[in-house]
């Protein structure tokens, strides 16, 4: 949830360290700082706020070492004292954390009682007096003794003044990732900040404690044993990474969507039908039961899954909240398959339903768009999303890469297991097209009236019925938070059972409604809120006029197969609340509380 970048090596000017910090902003917003060494003392700038204020104080100075860091606030408030650095009593060491401790206030309470004072109110600072409590001239090996006493998930870089070659980081339940240039070395939270220096990078894995120094590196465990760990190379470049003269990057991560498609597509269309190759070792034949975990969007995106793949086959799928998931008694047996979503790969819920599921046996495999993240070293397979990088906190062409890549698996399953027909044999001609289709959606997308109308409401309700339910709860999701406008979901049979109470001209409604298997269903749950008085937005397919008479708003969409809706209509709800979020003055790439990668729980 907070975004971590360290360099060190010949000299570099330190403004450069903020500016790898800012491709880490998405991580954490509340406040910034850094910290680097110069004439033997740690110098400390931190502030309230986005990175632009941290540029602001800095002082244009070179140094050998740093570290920087923007953050989510956990513990304490978002102030200039709880941002990262922080420091042990003599300022001498410095340290920078993503995570949670979770023991902190025994720590806390047993430095105190030896003598220790602190400053801020953060779990952070108890890592700085912890490592200072066992530094006896040896910063890796005060760091090791340290870790050993903490519980919880962590992310840490320490740096000493007494030693300006040297990093030591470390990394439990939160991601690190380092590489190696010519003439430094870097760590960060993920790759963006590493890639202008080299593409080859280093996960670091559970447990791991690495020391940067003299240009070269070395990984332990936590017993001091040396480690070898996999040297990555990343495909995409700094400039993917770039807005390319677009206003956020929401909106330049939307209209990548065809894009991106196209390379979740590469290598899985063959003449006979859908192939993953990643499902060899998998018998797909004789799985009866089907478990998929995943969070917000990666959530909406199984449920599709869900009602796709139940349609044709006699299998029972349950979609789970991670959050929940990890703290039910799990029934797991060999024909049971995991699935777990993660754009990220480091989301701790659903990271800990993925052990916990992998103790009882399960196969797991794993849908993300990060190369070596946490979540696809420890799943049996992983199937990549392909989408390219995603800076945006707000996920969209990860969710409609995700459900490109689940449409594939359930075609996958229901083809090894014999059942395909000439439904099946449409939604995919029309998957392989998929990207011809959004590049024309988004061609004609003019709804800025709609939203401008729209942006002066403070609630809204989607509904949606089937397959395309979970397309009400993206685009409420989506509404909700990057305008902050209190949207809310739910399936349009369920509107008398109580939230068509909510109903009136403040409480408009956007209906998910193309013409399919439930159009009259969902065409008598808009006349319902309709006669409530309330505004009507829909969604449709092309060719559709039945709705003009009854709606306020109508947008159209390309005319497809029924199971095909939801990711023909992902544009339109992302645009949607894209559109009313920029209208409001909001900023849709950091919307407020939240971080791109949850990595606490």
């Amino acid at each position: 949830m907070c975004g971590i970048v360290g360099i060190v090596g010949t000299e570099f000017k330190i403004d450069e360290l903020v500016d790898d910090l800012q491709k880490l902003e998405y991580r954490g917003y509340d406040s910034a700082g850094i910290a680097y060494v110069q004439n033997g003392i740690i110098h400390i700038t931190k502030t309230l706020g986005r990175i632009k204020n941290l540029k602001e104080k800095i002082k244009p100075v070179n140094s050998y070492v740093g570290i920087a860091h923007t953050r989510w606030a956990t513990h304490g408030a978002p102030n200039d004292i709880n941002a990262h650095p922080h420091t042990d009593c003599t300022g001498k060491i410095a340290i920078v954390h993503n995570g949670i401790i979770e023991n902190y206030v025994e720590l806390k309470e047993f430095l105190k009682e030896n003598g220790h004072k602190f400053k801020s109110d953060t779990d952070t600072e108890v890592i700085a007096h912890l490592i200072e409590e066992y530094f006896e001239g040896d910063l890796y090996k005060a760091v090791l003794k340290a870790v050993n006493e903490l519980k919880g998930a962590y992310a840490i870089a320490v740096m000493h003044a007494d030693f300006p070659d040297l990093l030591v980081a470390a990394r439990k339940g939160s991601p690190l990732v380092l590489g190696k240039a010519k003439d430094r070395l870097i760590l960060a939270s993920d790759v963006t900040p590493i890639i202008k220096y080299t593409k080859d990078v280093v996960f670091l894995e559970e447990g791991d404690i690495a020391v940067l120094k003299d240009g070269e590196y070395k990984i332990t465990d936590s017993n001091g044993n040396i480690l070898i760990r996999k040297v990555y190379h990343i495909e995409w470049d700094e400039a993917a990474a770039e807005k390319s003269g677009y206003k956020h990057f929401m909106i330049k991560e939307i209209f990548e969507e065809p894009e991106a498609i196209e390379s979740a597509l590469v290598g899985r269309i063959t003449k006979e039908g859908p192939s993953l190759n990643e499902l060899k070792e998998i018998d797909l034949e004789n799985i009866e039961k089907i478990k998929l975990v995943a969070c917000g969007t990666s959530y909406h995106a199984a449920l599709v899954f869900k009602y796709f793949v139940e349609k044709y086959a006699d299998i029972d799928i349950e979609v789970d909240v991670a959050s929940e998931f990890r703290y039910r008694n799990i029934n797991i047996d060999d024909r049971t398959l995991v699935i777990a979503i993660s754009q990220s790969g480091e989301t701790a819920d659903t990271l800990e339903s993925v052990r916990i599921v992998k103790k009882k046996g399960a196969k797991v495999v794993a849908i993300s768009n990060v190369v070596g993240s946490t979540i696809t070293r420890e799943s049996d397979i992983t199937v990549y999303m392909n989408a390219g990088p995603e800076i945006g906190v707000a996920a969209t062409k990860t969710y409609v890469n995700q459900l490109v890549v689940l449409y594939l698996l359930g075609m996958n399953i229901l083809r090894i297991k014999g059942i395909w027909n000439n439904e099946l044999n449409r939604d995919f001609e029309f998957l392989k097209s998929s990207p011809g289709f959004f590049r024309e959606v988004l061609q004609n997308l003019n709804i800025e009236d709609f939203a401008s109308y729209y942006k002066n409401y403070n609630h809204f309700m989607y509904i949606g019925r089937g397959i395309n339910y979970p397309t009400a709860l993206e685009g409420a999701l989506k509404l909700k938070e990057i305008s902050y406008i209190n949207a809310t979901a739910y399936p349009a049979g369920e509107l008398k059972h109580g939230p068509i109470a909510l109903l009136d001209p403040t409480f408009p409604v956007f209906a998910i409604a193309p013409q399919g298997y439930l159009y009259e269903k969902i065409k008598s749950n808009i006349e319902e809120s309709k006669a409530r008085r309330a505004r009507i937005v829909a969604v449709t397919n092309e060719g559709n006029k039945d709705l003009l008479k009854i709606v306020d708003d109508l947008i159209y969409v390309p005319k497809a197969p029924d199971d095909m809706y939801p990711l023909i209509m992902s544009p339109v709800i992302q645009m949607f609340a894209y559109l009313i979020a920029d209208m409001r003055g909001y900023d849709p790439d950091k919307p407020r509380n939240l971080a791109k990668s949850v990595t606490v729980e």
